[in-house]
């Protein structure tokens, strides 16, 4: 049994739910809207203001589609009324970000600065030279674009330099020691 999938969504004030023809879920709230497709065996209603998701049968696929959704559907109000924010702190001396137009410039150590484009569902921020906020109404996208910042140069277990996410512990690794005997 599926604890995640049978808990219940109370929908925010403000947040509105439709569900349309082939489970297609539209939410719409103060700061968005979002619509995302689910597997038309589930079952997705809405009473008094609470969404709640059953499945047809007991199923080991079905199960698992069961707590996804519920999960998704979560992800997806939450979104739309108070949104996700992640944010990556650099380490490291004469590293450091900025925006420039429409691109997210990183200068990480390496011998040309990184850039990306910036896109409309997602508003990246430099609130210093050190630390950037990633924020937006879809989970995915905002942990997808902080993911592919950070993959631009890892923290590194000897002196803790590159980008991390605020908060995450970096182990640390004990380097050579000279004239051991």
């Amino acid at each position: 049994m599926s604890r995640i999938g049978n808990k219940t969504i109370t929908i925010p004030a403000g947040v509105e739910v439709n569900v349309k023809a082939g489970n297609e879920v539209v939410v719409t709230g103060p700061k968005g809207t979002l619509t995302r497709t689910f597997n038309p065996n589930l079952g997705i209603n809405i009473e008094d203001g609470i969404i709640t998701v059953t499945r047809p049968n007991e199923e080991k696929h079905t199960k698992q589609l069961h707590g996804t959704t519920r999960a998704l559907l979560f992800n997806m109000v939450e979104g739309v009324s108070a949104g996700f924010t992640r944010t990556l702190e650099i380490v490291g001396i004469g590293y450091r970000s900025a925006i420039n137009g429409n691109k997210l410039v990183l200068n990480v150590g390496y011998s040309h600065p990184v850039e990306f484009e910036l896109e409309a569902d997602v508003k990246v921020e430099c609130k210093s030279a050190t630390e950037i906020v990633v924020s937006g109404i879809d989970k995915q996208r905002v942990g997808e674009w902080a993911a592919n910042i950070r993959a631009v140069r890892k923290p590194e277990p000897y002196k803790g330099k590159g980008i991390k996410y605020q908060g995450e512990r970096i182990l640390r690794k004990v380097g050579k020691t000279a004239g051991k005997k």
